[in-house]
C-alpha cells in the first residue's frame, strides 16, 4: 500500500467509514475483493480517509490490510485502521489488539474509547479513572509509534447528557495528555437534534480547545443535519458512509454531506473535478455490496432531478433553476421528465427533446401525445417508469405509425400441473416478420418466461441483435377498482443488450397479456436501439 500526498490539505477532513460501520448493515456481507473494490471507488471520490475495518478482530479484515498494502496505490485517501483502547489493567504496549492495530500497516488509527460514565462502569467494569488511563496509554503509545491517532468517542452525546464533566475529561485526556489529532464526538445510539448538537459541540471546544469531529447515526433521520450543525459549531471532521450504509437505520450519507459542503458551504473538500463523479461512484458502490440504488436519494437518486407535474414543467422550460436547488450536472446527474396523467404540454416538449424527438412547433401533434398519455394512464399505464413505452408512443404519433418489426398473429401459454407436483409452462406464438410466417414453441420456467423465449426463437434468426437482449426485472403490480381475480394489471419489464437498460409497460386484465404487451415494445425497442429500421 502506498500513497500519494493528499489531494485537499488537513484543515478539513472528509473521512469514510464505509468498510467498516456501513458493512454491519442488515444485507451487508462483503468480501475482501469487495472492499478493495469499494476502497479504490472512495479513493478516486477523493476522501481524505477510508476506515478499513478492525484488524485483528477477524480474519476478513486482516488480509484486507495485508492486500491492501500489496495491490492498491491511494491516490488521495489515507488507510484508517479501527480498533479499542487496551484492556483494563494492562499496557497498551503487551496488548494484542493493539499491536495488530500496529501490524495492519495503517498511518492512522481510530480509537474507540468510552466517554459515557455508566459504559465505562457496566460495559467496561472498570473505574472511570482506569479508563482515562486505558485512552491516555494506548493514545500515547500509537503516536509513539509513528501513527497519527483520531479517537471516537462512543457515546458522547449520551454521556454528555448524564455526565458532562466525565465525558469532556475523555476528550481532554485524548487531546491534551496523550496527543490525539482528532476527538470524535459520536451520536452512537442516533437520537440527537441538529440544535442539540451545534450546542454541545460548540460548549465541547470551548472548554477542551480539541480539535473535533461527528460521527452521527441516523436514527432520528437527522444524521446529515447533525453532521452539518457540528460543523457550523467547529468540528473540521466528518465521518460518512456511502449511501448512508450502517447498522439499524444507517449512518450520515456521505454523499448529500460532501454536496453541502461544497456547493452550498462554498468549501473545497475534494479535489477538483470529483464531485461530478458522486453519482456515479454511489451507484457502483451500491452495485458492489449489491443493493439497489435508492432512486430518492438526495444528489445521486434517479428521481433527484426528476420533474413531474406540468406546472413545473412550464417553468423548467422557463428556466431550470426554478424548480432545482443545482444544476444536476454538477454531481453528475441529470434531470429528467417523467410523463404522466399529469403532464402537460411542456413536460411533454422537454421529454421529447430529452428522448431525442423533435416536436418541431407542432401544437396539435403536442396536444394529440399529451391526451393519448392522460387515456393511457387512466387505463393504468404508468409511463414515468417506462421510458421505452413513452418513446414508442411518441414516435408512433410523429410518423403517423405505430413502429413495428413484426406483427403478431397469436400466442398462448400453458401451465401443466403434472402428477408429481411439478408444473410444465410451455408458450406458442405465431408471427409475421419481413413477410415471413413463423410459428416458434418454447418452455420456460413460468409461462412469461417461456412467451420471452418463444419469441426470441422466433425472432432471432430474423433479427440476431435480439441475441444481446436479456429480461432484468419483472414487476407485478394488481391496480386499484377492482379485487381478486377481476384486477387489472400493470407489468413493468426491464430489459438491457449489455450497453444500457430500458423500461416498458403492459395493462391488461390478465398478468399473461399486460405481459405480452411489455414484451413486445421491450423487444421492439431493442431493434431500435440497435438501428434497426422497420419492416411492418
Amino acid at each position: 500500500m502506498t500513497t500519494k500526498a493528499n489531494a485537499t490539505d488537513d484543515s478539513f477532513h472528509v473521512f469514510d467509514t464505509t468498510l467498516r460501520d456501513g458493512a454491519q448493515r442488515e444485507g451487508i456481507n462483503l468480501t475482501v475483493a469487495d472492499k478493495l473494490t469499494i476502497a479504490r471507488h472512495l479513493d478516486t471520490f477523493g476522501v481524505g480517509y477510508i476506515e478499513g475495518g478492525w484488524p485483528g478482530a477477524n480474519p476478513r479484515d486482516t488480509e484486507f490490510f495485508a492486500r491492501a498494502q500489496k495491490e492498491i496505490t491511494f491516490e488521495n485517501a489515507q488507510l484508517v485502521a479501527f480498533g479499542a483502547t487496551r484492556r483494563a489493567g494492562g499496557r497498551a504496549a503487551d496488548d494484542p489488539q493493539v499491536k495488530a492495530l500496529l501490524n495492519s500497516g495503517a498511518p492512522v488509527i481510530t480509537l474507540v474509547a468510552k466517554s459515557h460514565d455508566r459504559h465505562v462502569e457496566l460495559a467496561l467494569r472498570t473505574t472511570l479513572e482506569e479508563n482515562l488511563e486505558m485512552v491516555r496509554d494506548t493514545v500515547s503509545h500509537l503516536c509513539e509509534q509513528g501513527r497519527r491517532v483520531f479517537v471516537d468517542c462512543e457515546h458522547f452525546f449520551d454521556g454528555y447528557r448524564a455526565n458532562a464533566a466525565y465525558a469532556k475529561s475523555v476528550v481532554r485526556t485524548a487531546h491534551e495528555a496523550a496527543g490525539a489529532e482528532v476527538v470524535i464526538l459520536c451520536d452512537t445510539n442516533g437520537g440527537m437534534l441538529p440544535a442539540q448538537v451545534q450546542a454541545v459541540v460548540s460548549t465541547v471546544i470551548a472548554d477542551t480547545g480539541a480539535r473535533l469531529g461527528i460521527h452521527a447515526q441516523d436514527d432520528t433521520g437527522c444524521a446529515v443535519a447533525n453532521t452539518l450543525a457540528a460543523v457550523d459549531a467547529g468540528a473540521t471532521h466528518v465521518q460518512c458512509t456511502a449511501n448512508g450504509y450502517g447498522e439499524r437505520v444507517g449512518n450520515a450519507n456521505l454523499f448529500p454531506v460532501v454536496a453541502a459542503l461544497e456547493l452550498k458551504y462554498g468549501m473545497k473538500v475534494l479535489p477538483e473535478g470529483a464531485l461530478a463523479e458522486m453519482t456515479r461512484i454511489s451507484h457502483a458502490i451500491a452495485e458492489v455490496v449489491n443493493l439497489t440504488p435508492s432512486t430518492h436519494q438526495p444528489y445521486v437518486g434517479v428521481s433527484a432531478f426528476a420533474h413531474k407535474a406540468g406546472l413545473h414543467a412550464s417553468a423548467i422550460k422557463v428556466d431550470p433553476d426554478l424548480y432545482q436547488h443545482i444544476d444536476p450536472e454538477l454531481v453528475g446527474n441529470t434531470m429528467r421528465m417523467l410523463v404522466s396523467d399529469m403532464a402537460g404540454r411542456a413536460s411533454i416538449e422537454l421529454k421529447g427533446k430529452e428522448l431525442g424527438v423533435d416536436l418541431g412547433d407542432d401544437r396539435a401533434l403536442v396536444g394529440r401525445v399529451v391526451e393519448r398519455v392522460k387515456e393511457r394512464e387512466l387505463q393504468g399505464y404508468t409511463y414515468e417508469a417506462a421510458d421505452a413505452s413513452f418513446e414508442l408512443l411518441l414516435r408512433g404519433e410523429v410518423e403517423g405509425r405505430a413502429r413495428r418489426y413484426f406483427r403478431t398473429e397469436s400466442w398462448r401459454a400453458i401451465v401443466e400441473d403434472r402428477p408429481d407436483g411439478t408444473h410444465a409452462n410451455e408458450a406458442t406464438v405465431k408471427l409475421w416478420a419481413k413477410g415471413e410466417r413463423i410459428v416458434a414453441t418454447a418452455e420456460g420456467n413460468g409461462p412469461v418466461n417461456a412467451l420471452d423465449r418463444a419469441l426470441r426463437v422466433a425472432l432471432e434468426r430474423i433479427y440476431p441483435q435480439l441475441a444481446k437482449l436479456e429480461l432484468i426485472d419483472y414487476k407485478v403490480r394488481i391496480l386499484e377498482g377492482r379485487t381478486g381475480t377481476e384486477s387489472t394489471t400493470r407489468v413493468l419489464i426491464t430489459t438491457g443488450d449489455g450497453a444500457g437498460d430500458w423500461a416498458t409497460v403492459g395493462v391488461a386484465e390478465n398478468v399473461i397479456a399486460a405481459s405480452w404487451q411489455a414484451l413486445e415494445d421491450a423487444y421492439t425497442y431493442g431493434l431500435l436501439r440497435a438501428g434497426v429500421e422497420p419492416t411492418e
